[in-house]
């Protein structure tokens, strides 16, 4: 079974080819961000992808997107030092088949991987538990009006990104950008730009 693994971090990447060493089956292939993500998923056609969301330029929910639209059937685990639910469940709803906290169980990852490689799901018993006893959380959570888009675009501009910026980043319009932001401030109640960024880092994404 190849893995590909997006994380900018060496050291993450290192430990995961190391707690998965012991796995001669599985063969770890790695790249530093969303763009050299997606040409080694191309080029390598992997059986798993494991990517972390706060990756540099554009996000792992966007790299989950653009690799879903080169394969439907892409089998993705998102990885994150974020163990808040929302989070778990927006990347779910944007087509992942397992979440897995990097504050969690090391061997978490092993397992979700063989899971996934086996065409299953996965989520860490608590993080699972909290999804599905959190929905009073969920509906105070600013984070929880949003789509996992609308979540990346927030990152976005919370990381100083201008509109015209953030559009070539994540291929798509000026005006959709623009858009998508007048409606983040309608779902959130706020009327300009940095309330979107205070917001941002409230919710830690930054």
């Amino acid at each position: 079974m190849r893995v590909l693994i997006v994380d900018d971090h060496p050291i993450i990447a290192s430990g995961c080819r190391a707690l998965l060493a012991g796995d001669s089956d599985i063969e770890i292939i790695d790249a530093a961000d969303a763009d050299s993500g997606e040409q080694v998923f191309l080029a390598e056609k992997p059986d798993v992808c494991v990517l972390d969301i706060n990756l540099p330029g554009v996000s792992g929910f966007e790299l989950a997107r653009r690799i879903l639209a080169h394969s439907a059937s892409a089998r993705i685990i998102m990885f994150s030092m974020n163990d808040d639910p929302i989070f778990a469940a927006r990347a779910i709803e944007a087509g992942a088949k397992g979440y897995v906290s990097k504050s969690g169980d090391p061997f978490d990852l092993v397992e979700a991987i063989r899971e996934v490689g086996k065409g299953g799901v996965f989520l860490p018993p608590a993080i699972a538990r909290d999804i599905a006893f959190a929905k009073p959380a969920f509906a105070q959570s600013p984070l929880a009006k949003l789509t996992s888009r609308e979540i990346e675009i927030l990152r976005l501009l919370s990381a100083g990104k201008s509109l015209t910026e953030i559009a070539w980043l994540v291929h798509a319009s000026y005006k959709t950008i623009a858009n998508t932001s007048s409606i983040m401030r309608q779902k959130l109640g706020v009327r300009t730009s940095a309330e979107l960024v205070r917001l941002a880092i409230e919710s830690r994404l930054t």
